[in-house]
């Protein structure tokens, strides 16, 4: 067998096909075998060497052939992403509430309209928050790379900044791209979403930084999406990137996720992997201030190796649906992990997650994570999983986790799962929860010094996320973080 299609069932048109290059090796015989009436639109993958039958998701495998059949050939380390996950999604279910990572998150709005990759890659400049502070920009449209509303300075030898489609097909910084897209293809905790980016990412921007190398600019990430121009229907976007910093190196990178005024219903879908070599730094900034309108579920892999530092500062505040997958491992002894996350829900019926998994697995680990979240409408939803595992090498690891939240509107909702699970016996580890209204002691302060009950409630609000936002390190990144939160405190009731 040369090559494997999906599925082909009489609801699917004629023309949408998966194309493999490479066979499915593990399969000698691949039968399709009824196992309900076509209108229950279900069917069965039955496999000479499989054990038992696995099922297809007739949704899913609809959607990775839109995606597939809208794209061109891409270069040789992605197409090899797309091969992987074509063959992990002819088994792959659509996630619901009965599955654990999915337990909390209503992802049913994904299902509301007809999803359709997103066609459009030209956006006027005139709408881009294009930041002349920052040397290096780099902006995608709809998951594109777009060289003519970037900026690339010169760079130090052997550093690279750009699309991979740019990178030198051969020699060291082309190997070692190759190489980290191979072992980021081995995950193996990636879901539907992740699988998803694979078969349909249509460009991939890379930044390396060889061993001791010192990106002196910070690298500005412009993601910016609009929809497929039909109101009846959901463009679907995939954007990827993958950080290289190797032995020694540093790296600063600011991602900043939005949508055009009118783009209505979309999905962005983008994923993000940065490895760190020993004793690299990485700082990353992540913004998503998506529309009203929008689904946003992004997937972030961080693996560290020794003495490697990792800081993350996230401020989510936009989204009818959001949810960040961030993975971190900590492969190396005396790594250092630091994550702030805040989150803002404003809009009725609106939600805001982070699932977040640290993995320590060496001695003199060290990580702190705070997560912050406000919700000040009505039916709105936040939600925190948060797992930290120490493993039983991971001896005198110093973890800490804490999460604070603000229930301000009637039937607001905030469900938080911080955990630690620790099998080392000699740590220090620690986390907490709280949820509550405003500390009413703290009003008190406020109107004793002459200010009114709304002005105090205000500044108490936004002071609450402000101690994330103050963390992220440029500054004009986060002066445009505060005044959007500012807008959207402004514009609900509490």
């Amino acid at each position: 067998m040369s090559r494997c299609c999906y599925p082909s069932t009489s609801f699917l048109p004629p023309h949408h096909r998966l194309r493999l290059s490479p066979p499915l090796s593990a399969f000698k015989t691949l039968t399709l075998v009824p196992r309900r009436p076509l209108k229950s639109r279900s069917l069965s993958i039955s496999a000479s060497l499989s054990p038992s039958p696995s099922f297809s998701d007739p949704f899913v495998l609809e959607i990775a052939e839109k995606l597939e059949d809208s794209l061109p050939l891409p270069p040789s380390p992605i197409q090899s992403l797309r091969n992987t996950s074509a063959q992990s999604l002819l088994s792959t279910a659509w996630p619901n509430r009965k599955s654990e990572p999915f337990r909390f998150t209503d992802i049913s709005y994904l299902r509301k309209y007809p999803i359709v990759p997103t066609q459009s890659h030209t956006i006027p400049s005139s709408l881009l928050p294009l930041d002349s502070s920052l040397p290096i920009q780099i902006t995608l449209i709809n998951g594109v790379f777009n060289p003519s509303l970037s900026r690339i300075p010169s760079l130090p030898p052997g550093a690279f900044v750009g699309s991979i489609k740019d990178v030198p097909s051969q020699g060291p910084i082309s190997e070692k791209i190759s190489s980290a897209i191979a072992s980021c293809g081995e995950f193996q905790e990636k879901d539907v979403f992740w699988d998803l980016n694979n078969v349909g990412v249509a460009d991939m921007v890379v930044i390396y930084s060889p061993a001791g190398v010192k990106l002196a600019d910070t690298v500005h990430m412009v993601f910016c999406y609009s929809g497929s121009g039909k109101e009846e229907e959901m463009g679907m976007s995939n954007p990827r990137v993958l950080v290289v910093a190797e032995e020694e190196a540093q790296v600063s990178i600011v991602e900043e996720h939005f949508g055009v005024d009118g783009a209505g219903c979309y999905w962005a879908n983008p994923v993000m992997e940065i490895l760190i070599g020993e004793r690299g730094k990485v700082l990353h900034s992540y913004l998503q201030r998506q529309t009203k309108d929008a689904a946003h579920i992004k997937w972030t892999l961080v693996r560290q190796e020794a003495s490697s530092t990792y800081e993350h500062v996230e401020v989510s505040i936009g989204g009818k649906l959001s949810r960040h997958n961030l993975h971190i491992q900590q492969v190396g002894p005396e790594t250092v992990t630091e994550l702030s996350t805040f989150n803002l829900v404003s809009e009725s019926k609106h939600i805001q997650d982070l699932h977040s998994k640290l993995v320590l697995d060496h001695p003199r680990g060290y990580s702190r994570q705070l997560h912050k979240c406000i919700v000040c409408s009505s039916q709105g939803h936040a939600i925190f999983d948060g797992n930290i595992r120490v493993n039983r090498f991971a001896q005198n690891t110093d973890a800490g986790q804490q999460t604070r939240s603000l229930l301000l509107a009637p039937q607001a909702l905030v469900t938080v799962k911080p955990n630690l699970q620790i099998i080392a016996d000699d740590v220090k580890c620690a986390h907490g929860a709280a949820i509550s209204d405003l500390d009413r002691n703290e009003l008190f302060y406020f109107q004793a010094r002459g200010l009114d009950l709304k002005t105090a409630r205000n500044a108490l609000v936004y002071y609450f996320g402000a101690d994330v936002i103050r963390r992220i390190p440029f500054k004009t990144i986060r002066e445009r973080a505060a005044a959007e939160v500012k807008k959207l405190l402004k514009g609900s009731t509490f």
